[in-house]
């Protein structure tokens, strides 16, 4: 009878070692196909181990496969196609480094020990709340804290329920073309982050570059465009750095006021480092006729690890974004929310946004 030195199991459990040891000798062929296997009662008393132990590793061969029952005869080796088997042992992980980045610009900027105390104290205060699933928009908590901030440092005037929450800008990128269909044609400044273009192809949607100039896109190029849907970052276009002129500003509203189907998605990434005093207009403020989808996240403001955007859309776009995407889970972990609507809440974020515009403003000054 076949014999298993179960003291050479380590840590793992009996039944398991058992397993292993009976299923390598049958993918080896030492156990060939039909060969009948010793009873739970013989193979237990032979090895000195319990009866439940070598139930155990046989239900676990027989759901696998590998063993089958025969009424009133016992347990049989079923046929295995060995010579496809790669013994797992035999395999080596190749892992990959990991760096830790000492002394960067975030780490210099970013209020490490303020996040974590927060990230604390949300677990503290919501605990089992926060194994929740999140409404497929995303969380009332943050949806709110966003409302109010936009209002209270930006003069952004929206209702939480026209606020999506989403895991970066590229995925609200997506999210726009679901709602209006990849059938469309996006007008995208040129040059432009590459992601835009990017994102909006890999959908399966036609862009058109429009050529910048010295105060946004040409006029030209923008009355020439036969675009259903404008892409702009107005704020800091990158790379060229252009910021839109409020009379350019006003030049894409009125391109989007000229056909009902026209919207505009404004990119406001950057926009909290404005310099100096009061921030820039965006164009959903500056928008009468509710054309503006507007977009933003906190990768440049808080850190690249934070994976979170928003996106703000016209109250009468609601129904459409649920009928498109209103399926789709939000892409952001509960526990993330509820620690960025408490670190705004809290007014960290906006000292965190003054703390680093007095930094650029001390470095323009040397």
């Amino acid at each position: 009878m076949r014999t298993y030195q179960m003291d050479n199991r380590n840590a793992e459990s009996k039944y398991y070692y058992l397993y292993k040891e009976i299923k390598k000798d049958i993918l080896s062929g030492s156990l060939r196909k039909g060969e009948k296997l010793p009873s739970k009662r013989t193979l237990a008393e032979h090895l000195g181990i319990s009866l439940i132990t070598v139930e155990n590793a046989y239900q676990m061969l027989k759901a696998e496969g590998y063993i089958e029952t025969r009424e009133r005869s016992g347990y049989y080796v079923c046929e295995i196609n060995a010579a496809e088997h790669t013994d797992l042992q035999t395999r080596k992980i190749d892992l990959l480094p990991i760096e830790r980045k000492y002394g960067s610009d975030i780490s210099e900027v970013f209020p490490t020990s303020l996040y974590f105390r927060t990230v604390r104290s949300v677990i503290s205060e919501y605990g089992e709340d926060l194994l929740e699933k999140s409404p497929n928009e995303g969380c009332a908590i943050l949806r709110n804290s966003i409302a109010q901030y936009l209002l209270r440092y930006r003069g952004v005037y929206a209702q939480p329920q026209q606020i999506i929450i989403g895991s970066g800008a590229e995925y609200l990128y997506g999210a726009v073309v679901r709602m209006f269909g990849n059938n469309k044609i996006y007008g995208i400044e040129d040059p432009s982050y590459s992601q835009i273009q990017t994102v909006y192809e890999a959908t399966g949607a036609h862009c058109q570059k429009l050529r910048m100039g010295s105060d946004g896109i040409v006029t030209e190029a923008l009355e020439a465009t036969t675009a259903d849907v404008l892409h702009v970052t107005p704020f800091h276009s990158y790379p060229s750095g252009v910021t839109a002129t409020i009379g350019k500003r006003y030049e894409y509203l009125k391109w989007a006021s000229g056909l009902e189907s026209r919207y505009i998605v404004e990119d406001d990434f950057d926009s909290e480092f404005f310099m100096p005093g009061k921030p820039i207009e965006t164009l959903f403020m500056l928008d009468n006729n509710q054309k503006v989808i507007y977009i933003n996240t906190f990768t440049k403001s808080l850190s690249p690890s934070i994976r979170m955007g928003y996106m703000i859309l016209p109250e009468h776009l609601t129904d459409m974004y649920r009928e498109s995407s209103g399926a789709f889970s939000c892409t952001v972990p509960v526990l993330e929310q509820y620690v960025l609507a408490e670190f705004i809440n809290k007014g960290y974020f906006e000292q965190h946004l003054n703390r680093i515009r007095r930094r650029r403003q001390d470095k323009m000054g040397k």
